[in-house]
């Protein structure tokens, strides 16, 4: 169990940030000095979801924009980092490749008053040793992996799944902080923080997240399940998954119990394939955004479904439909999401970025 306190949701709820990975033509990263921060004071540029942020992509720009002010060019989602704290809630991180700054945009550049103390360009060794230890394993997997087996999929800043078998993280760095790091920026007195760690933590807004899994048989056959309804909504088919308990589990191990708990089978998740951002449902007072993760489920034979053990009152029915009948009964984004998958598939890169079921 965590020791923070919960904000309602019953441990499913966690917090979403996202920031950005600035590179030079010398393979420095660009990197940030928070004023208050006493501990842990260097970062890469970037901070939290907001509730007005329509995915982590805004919520990337949206940050550089109040942080440096400029506005970034965004390239391809480099990683997304789960991990779990017991001093804190659990953290969807995303990190995204930015193109390079031109020198008309650092002369531009102006650091956030009260919030950011200087900026450079450190070597990723140095840059390895200045950020705080988790951030240090997330920053560090980006910039040594290749490109093309991105974006990377992360736990507690280590590799899982397909990006465990493209890197192999390095030994840590030891941890220096600002200590011997070159002068960067005119040094800012630093401010006190805007608030104690607890109450920030406490005012966060949330999101919450589920795990599929992508079951096909041999003629391509798409296995979905028919949940059961609420009352007043109609019956409706979702790929097999469900909720992440965030407070205790990472992603990899909600697709697992789930796919225990609705089809009693054992299965360990394949290859993360997509990552969809979902916006909170209208229809729902008190609705959060989900982000849903993909995971290959491989291929099922008809003697397995047919060992398929469904719980009652939760799952009505299991069965295999081809492409066009999937289309017809999934709602217009769960097909997109799926699609997406599908594609990703038959490639070796990593996870499709999407919003609501559509590529960014």
């Amino acid at each position: 169990m965590t020791g923070y306190p919960e904000a309602g949701g019953e441990g499913r709820e966690l917090l979403a940030a996202a920031g950005v990975l600035f590179t030079d033509r010398q393979g420095r990263v660009l990197v940030v000095r928070v004023s208050y921060a006493a501990e842990h004071p260097v970062e890469v540029p970037g901070g939290g979801w907001e509730d007005q942020d329509d995915s982590p992509r805004r919520t990337a720009v949206r940050e550089i924009e109040e942080e440096l002010g400029i506005t970034p060019r965004l390239g391809a989602l480099a990683c997304l980092d789960w991990s779990l704290d017991r001093d804190r809630p659990p953290i969807a991180a995303f990190l995204y490749w930015a193109e390079p700054l031109t020198d008309a945009e650092l002369d531009v550049l102006r650091l956030e008053e009260g919030e950011l103390g200087w900026y450079g360009y450190l070597t990723p060794e140095q840059a390895a040793s200045a950020l705080p230890p988790l951030l240090s394993r997330r920053v560090t997997a980006c910039l040594r992996a290749p490109r093309s087996a991105g974006p990377l999929e992360l736990a507690v800043g280590r590799p899982v799944g397909h990006t465990a078998a493209r890197y192999t993280a390095v030994p840590p760095a030891p941890y220096t902080g600002p200590a011997g790091l070159p002068p960067l920026h005119t040094e800012r007195p630093a401010p006190p923080p805007p608030m104690d760690r607890a109450t920030y933590l406490a005012t966060r807004p949330r999101i919450r997240a589920k795990a599929r899994m992508l079951f096909t048989d041999e003629q391509g056959r798409i296995l979905l399940v028919r949940l059961q309804p609420r009352p007043g909504e109609r019956p409706y088919w979702v790929l097999p998954g469900g909720g992440v308990e965030a407070d205790r589990e990472l992603p990899r191990e909600a697709a697992r119990r789930e796919i225990h708990e609705e089809l009693g089978w054992e299965r360990e998740p394949g290859r993360l394939l997509a990552l969809d951002w979902e916006a909170p449902d209208p229809r729902r007072p008190g609705d959060r955004p989900r982000l849903v993760h993909v995971f290959d489920g491989g291929t099922v034979t008809p003697g397995q479904l047919a060992t398929a053990r469904l719980p009652e009152g939760e799952v009505v029915e299991a069965r295999l439909f081809t492409a066009d009948e999937a289309r017809a009964v999934l709602s217009a984004s769960s097909w997109s999401r799926t699609g997406a998958a599908l594609a990703v598939r038959d490639g070796d890169g990593g996870p499709a970025e999407l919003v609501r079921g559509l590529p960014v």
